[in-house]
């Protein structure tokens, strides 16, 4: 287990922010932590990295105690607001860093760096002169130059245009593959998490309404149903059979689309249908989507 957060409460202010927290992180996940404005993800992100001491409750993460010597220097991390030296350049500034976690100041390896986030030609070039979407690039470089085991990033694509989130997924997806690092990924950008997380925890009033396994979860939440896509006409004595079987029982039909419910047998319903003379010509489980999962949780209709 990489992180392992486990029954977290914190109070700030005299209110109760977390609330139990629990959720586990696995080696090489990219991670993402889901919820409202208020939820608590940024108290759950400081306890994380030790900023905060929990109430109660513990966090884990390489299987030491967040607040253990040596620990820290295994994290990567960037914040919003991004905390860059408006003043240094993009290689100063991760020249910084890497005093900071006391590890050799190598231009070369510096430059290889700024090179995965396609800004090596910037590498002198003082940060304070950045577009958003470079700063951002630039904060993920400054979260990996020491090579860490561990990356939490709070909101990395906040406040970038499309096409620079689609260069900020594209490097996170390479460092988890090419890197094996674990990346928790604190975001509200639910197309970013569809598209680049293997697991997922959604935090709602202080509590983790859902987490696991994103694909399974969608499946779970989507019931699990399967639309076949039919050539021909299905005889009207076959679709009123459907509507009653326990074995496909059809839930809804629109022009040739044909949907039954749970996943049934799809081998002995196609080899049912090909006897009536029609042609399967595609079939499609119906998973939930993550913004139907993050909508019903956050409207209170799903736990």
């Amino acid at each position: 287990m990489t992180i392992n957060v486990r029954e977290v409460k914190k109070s700030l202010g005299g209110r109760e922010i977390l609330k139990g927290v629990s959720f586990e992180v696995e080696k090489g996940d990219i991670f993402g932590f889901l919820g409202p404005n208020g939820a608590g993800k940024t108290t759950t992100i400081r306890t994380m990295l030790g900023l905060y001491s929990p109430d109660s409750g513990s966090v884990e993460i390489l299987g030491q105690d967040v607040r253990s010597p040596g620990v820290r220097g295994r994290i990567g991390f960037a914040l919003d607001p991004d905390g860059l030296y408006e003043r240094m350049t993009a290689a100063e500034n991760l020249a910084f860093y890497l005093k900071i976690h006391h590890c050799p100041v190598d231009r070369q390896h510096i430059l290889e760096t700024l090179d995965m986030f396609s800004l090596k030609d910037r590498a002198d070039d003082k940060a304070g002169t950045f577009s958003k979407g470079m700063r951002q690039r630039l904060t993920i470089a400054r979260a990996l130059v020491h090579d860490p085991d561990v990356m939490i990033l709070d909101e990395p694509t906040s406040g970038v245009d499309p096409m620079e989130q689609m260069k900020i997924r594209s490097i996170l997806m390479d460092i988890s593959e090419r890197k094996k690092k674990t990346i928790f990924l604190s975001t509200h950008n639910m197309d970013e998490v569809q598209r680049i997380c293997n697991r997922i925890a959604i935090l709602h009033q202080g509590t983790v309404q859902l987490t696991g396994e994103l694909a399974a979860i969608r499946r779970q939440m989507g019931e699990g149903s399967v639309t076949f896509t039919l050539s021909g006409t299905v005889p009207v004595a076959l679709e009123e059979e459907w509507k009653t079987s326990e074995q496909f029982r059809l839930l809804s039909h629109s022009g040739n689309e044909y949907t039954f419910a749970g996943d049934p047998d799809r081998a002995a319903l196609t080899e049912r249908i090909l006897k009536q003379g029609l042609d399967v010509l595609s079939v499609k489980r119906n998973d939930a989507g993550i913004e139907q999962l993050y909508t019903s949780i956050v409207s209170g209709a799903g736990q």
